[in-house]
């Protein structure tokens, strides 16, 4: 019997009636997995009923209503409030009381590591990705297909409460998402960093999906790997609430949960033993030639260690999933690993239209 089962939902219609599919799905999970755990009661407990979360509730509204339905959507569907809902989706935009315990704050500063890699000759680009998270999620993520009234049809992992978009999918537009966790100091009242995700894996193409990204109104930020398939173009895009760095992507790279470019070169951030350590052995093993043997090479290595597994490594964080995306210019062949030892439990071809 599979250790992570990884389920698969479709859906379709508008914005709430998604979001009433994922939150119906999902439930269960929310509440026994997410409800329950420190993170989300120290948050709770500071942040309901603030100002502050108004403010974000009111910028999101104010910039992509339909994106704040599926939420609401959500929370119909779960069972739970809406406030309950947008606060969890919201928890990286807000900061963590200090009374915390060190695996909260741990937890709160992980998260995933991706490889890009440019196409050769006649085949494909690559983005391929470690969804890192608590190990309480193994067996509580979906894979969500959607069909919405309005944009291009998508595809995405995601964890339990959360909105779709910041772990890894793409559309039919050809355009791939996978994120990074980074937590640099620079909150500020604005859009939530899921709703700007979410905003992305409806976008149809990578100029625009830059253009969502370079917003000045952005509450936090991730690191976004990005990939469109009709042009093989790949962008790594640090975007912290504060800026936008963009880099085309010319020779295979790695990024793990801290801020590399040197624009941000005296932006405060917190940067884990567990980000060093990966995003130095990914950087080693991409120049040791271990691409040779394909994305999975190097992230299910397990000396660094790249992947995560909380029963095996002195780790908060436990790897989901991992996906590998092939980018040809007519279609996106994608594949999902549970694991090391469980390949391909789900795969698929998104033809771009």
């Amino acid at each position: 019997m599979s250790r992570n089962p990884i389920s698969r939902l479709r859906a379709k219609g508008d914005a709430f009636s998604i979001g009433f599919a994922i939150g119906q799905a999902s439930a269960s999970s929310f509440r026994e997995r997410a409800l329950s755990t420190e993170h989300y009661r120290a948050l709770d407990a500071r942040w309901r009923g603030s100002e502050y979360l108004k403010t974000l509730e009111s910028a999101a509204r104010a910039a992509y209503p339909r994106f704040v339905r599926e939420i609401e959507g959500i929370a119909a569907g779960s069972g739970e409030d809406f406030e309950t809902l947008f606060l969890w989706n919201c928890r990286a935009d807000l900061r963590l009381p200090e009374n915390v315990s060190p695996a909260t704050k741990a937890i709160a500063a992980t998260g995933c590591t991706s490889l890009l890699i440019p196409a050769k000759a006649d085949g494909p680009a690559v983005i391929a990705h470690n969804e890192d998270d608590r190990a309480a999620f193994l067996g509580a993520c979906l894979w969500v297909e959607v069909e919405p009234d309005e944009g291009p049809a998508w595809s995405s992992f995601t964890t339990p409460g959360m909105l779709p978009g910041n772990t890894f999918g793409l559309n039919e537009a050809g355009l791939v998402q996978t994120i990074n966790n980074i937590t640099p100091h620079d909150l500020q009242p604005g859009v939530s960093r899921a709703i700007i995700c979410r905003a992305i894996l409806s976008a149809r193409g990578l100029d625009e999906a830059l253009e969502i990204l370079k917003r000045k109104d952005r509450a936090s930020g991730f690191h976004h790997n990005l990939g469109e398939a009709k042009s093989r173009r790949l962008a790594s895009v640090e975007a912290p609430a504060s800026g936008c760095a963009v880099r085309e992507v010319a020779s295979a790279r790695a990024h793990a949960n801290h801020l590399l470019f040197g624009e941000f070169e005296g932006l405060e951030q917190t940067i884990t033993l567990s980000s060093r350590t990966r995003q130095e052995g990914a950087d080693r093993m991409i120049a040791e030639g271990a691409l040779a043997g394909g994305a999975e090479a190097v992230l299910f290595d397990e000396t660094s260690p790249i992947y995560c597994d909380t029963d095996r490594h002195n780790n908060y964080a436990q790897t989901l999933a991992t996906s590998v995306f092939a980018l040809f210019p007519d279609r996106v062949e994608w594949r999902v690993h549970a694991a090391p030892d469980e390949r391909d439990v789900l795969s698929g071809t998104m033809r771009v239209v």
